[in-house]
């Protein structure tokens, strides 16, 4: 009996520090309701646990002081034995519970991390769709002009007249000519809202890049950094200007406006991602050595840029094996 109650305090210690490593697990809304109803069930088991041990140390007891008397006289230590036993009965199914419980929030916490996990996948794959994929730009449609797509009779249906032509044919003189006046090119219009905030007119232009519009988002974008040189937001401007020929492989547009962006604004936001970007945009142009010394030295020049950055220039130096 001893031993068996030994094992139950064993099987309701470890299963505590079970349940203990699951809460940690859980949220904190859930963490609390889980937490309350673990504490009562854990307080009914130790008080049954208690009683039962009282009685198996006073069953010890009479059993060292010649118990089987006593018994014999009284079986009132029997009957507490008996009901002790259906406790401990009831103690198991409890338990049995609590396993069942402790399975089933592992399962859910199991599936919980799937999701989670799927859900990095997923977002990890767009960005990547977003900085690899290649946009072709659209090609303009082939102007058939009259006369050139197929061979023609000239005989058969002239353009010029052939008869009745006069004599002398008059010719102007270039002093006869009259004064070439050239109209003003009109202005442009602009694609940015003019009665809105700088703000407000970046995150426009950047929404072409969102849509994959990538040419309007050029001149957007143009246009934003030529009327706001000096705002905060020129130089992450001046990045996705960059990227927008990128993006559609035009590379050393791109790297001009890379290298603008990390001269011109080295103290901005994006000036890390242009520094890298101008990296990689060289060793695509075939200048391997100047472009792994760009990304080499991203984490010296910057060493406070984000994470991501980091981790990204560490990728493309393995990617162009730029220490070999």
């Amino acid at each position: 009996m001893m031993l068996y109650l030994l094992n139950i305090r064993t099987f309701f210690v470890y299963l505590v520090i079970c349940l203990i490593t699951s809460i940690n697990n859980l949220k904190a809304e859930e963490e609390e309701i889980y937490l309350k109803s673990i504490s009562d069930q854990i307080q009914v088991i130790t008080k049954d646990l208690k009683t039962l041990e009282k009685a198996v140390y006073q069953k010890s007891d009479l059993t060292s002081s010649n118990a089987s008397s006593l018994m014999k006289s009284d079986g009132l230590n029997e009957d507490i034995l008996t009901k002790h036993l259906l406790k401990l009965n009831k103690i198991e199914d409890q338990f049995r519970q609590l396993t069942n419980k402790f399975e089933e929030v592992n399962f859910k916490l199991d599936k919980l991390s799937t999701r989670v996990t799927k859900i990095q996948s997923d977002n990890q794959l767009r960005f990547s769709d977003l900085e690899n994929t290649n946009v072709e730009t659209p090609k303009k449609e082939k102007v058939i002009l009259p006369g050139t797509s197929k061979p023609q009779d000239f005989g058969s249906t002239p353009a010029y007249q052939t008869s009745n032509l006069p004599k002398q044919q008059t010719i102007n003189s270039v002093e006869a000519a009259q004064t070439v006046i050239s109209e003003e090119p009109k202005p442009k219009d602009s694609l940015l809202p003019t009665n809105k905030k700088p703000k407000e007119q970046y995150e426009f232009a950047v929404s072409f890049m969102k849509i994959g519009d990538y040419e309007t988002a050029e001149f957007a974008l143009k246009e934003f950094i030529d009327t706001n040189k000096d705002h905060d937001l020129a130089g992450s401007a001046q990045y996705w200007y960059g990227e927008t020929f990128r993006i559609r492989q035009l590379y050393s547009d791109a790297a001009t406006a890379y290298l603008d962006g990390y001269q011109n604004y080295p103290k901005s936001k994006k000036a890390p991602d242009n520094l890298l970007k101008l990296g990689i945009t060289m060793v695509k142009l075939g200048e391997k050595d100047q472009g792994c010394k760009m990304i080499s030295g991203l984490k010296k020049e910057y060493p406070k840029a984000s994470k991501s950055v980091l981790q990204k220039a560490q990728y493309e130096q393995k990617k162009f094996k730029c220490n070999s």
